[in-house]
């Protein structure tokens, strides 16, 4: 080979490896972001319904991981660094009203969760207001149980290299005292606060978050924007209007969407704060 062939040999050779990208670089992670709950975080949108048209006949009733997808997006998900590290996420909202977390194990909605569970995904789980229904026994699981079905979600999120994250149960929109909204759910948000103190899990306090972002609002603004008390006529699905002060509409499923949103930038913050030190 003449000096002048090894010479546009080694150009070619240059331009190839200038032009192909390396392995590393084309690399891009994405995750998901499990949501395990109630109704106020299911997604009614997404063939909820077996059959029917949810425009028709479920529409304005939102759950907040509806619409959360915007929140673990774009420069949204870059802000949850290092708590969130990939270049993408997808929201995968398994959540179902009238389920507390005995009967979302028991009918199997959390294993078809866990069997489809990667590493570094997160399972953001927000259980208890069907928990404390003991006027209907078919859900209603006592403070212990509550407790119980919370550590084995977290155990098997764990068990696949997963990060789980509890929520404490977002407020209803009763009772109001002095201006004030209070807590609704008895002693179910501190046992969940247990839970993530024992277990060493990450947690949103979104009770208490609600309850002071409600109260701010005021009762007749978050009664007329943010629930589902709906005036006769205006919606195909609820002709003679509706009174219902557990689910949202969707500007309050975007408000506390907003605010799960906020928890985790918070704990994003406790992450990057604790790595540098």
């Amino acid at each position: 080979m003449t000096r002048f062939q090894k010479y546009i040999l080694i150009v070619a050779l240059l331009a190839f490896f200038a032009c192909t990208p390396s392995e590393k670089s084309e690399e891009k992670k994405s995750i998901t972001v499990w949501l395990i709950g109630d109704s106020t975080v299911a997604n009614y949108a997404d063939n909820y319904d077996p059959v029917g048209d949810y425009m028709k006949d479920r529409y304005p009733v939102t759950g907040w991981g509806q619409v959360f997808q915007p929140f673990v997006s774009g420069e949204n998900l870059k802000q949850l660094y290092p708590l969130l590290q990939a270049d993408s996420a997808a929201v995968d909202d398994r959540a179902r009203g009238g389920r507390s977390t005995r009967t979302f194990f028991q009918e199997g909605r959390w294993r078809t969760v866990y069997e489809s569970l990667q590493s570094d995904d997160f399972v953001l789980m927000q259980f208890g207001p069907n928990d404390a229904s003991e006027s209907k026994p078919e859900r209603y699981v006592n403070e212990e149980g509550y407790k119980e079905f919370l550590r084995l979600f977290i155990q098997q999120t764990r068990e696949k290299k997963a990060t789980p994250i509890l929520l404490t149960p977002v407020a209803r929109n009763y009772p109001w005292e002095d201006g004030r909204l209070i807590n609704v759910h008895g002693g179910y948000p501190a046992a969940a606060k247990e839970v993530a103190t024992e277990t060493n899990t990450m947690l949103i306090d979104l009770n208490e978050m609600s309850i002071e972002f409600f109260s701010e609002k005021g009762r007749d603004f978050v009664s007329q924007n943010y629930f589902m008390n709906l005036p006769a006529g205006k919606y195909e699905a609820y002709p003679e209007g509706q009174n219902d002060n557990t689910h949202f509409q969707p500007e309050g499923a975007k408000a506390i969407a907003g605010l799960v949103f906020q928890g985790l930038k918070e704990l994003a913050n406790k992450k990057e704060l604790k790595d540098a030190n």
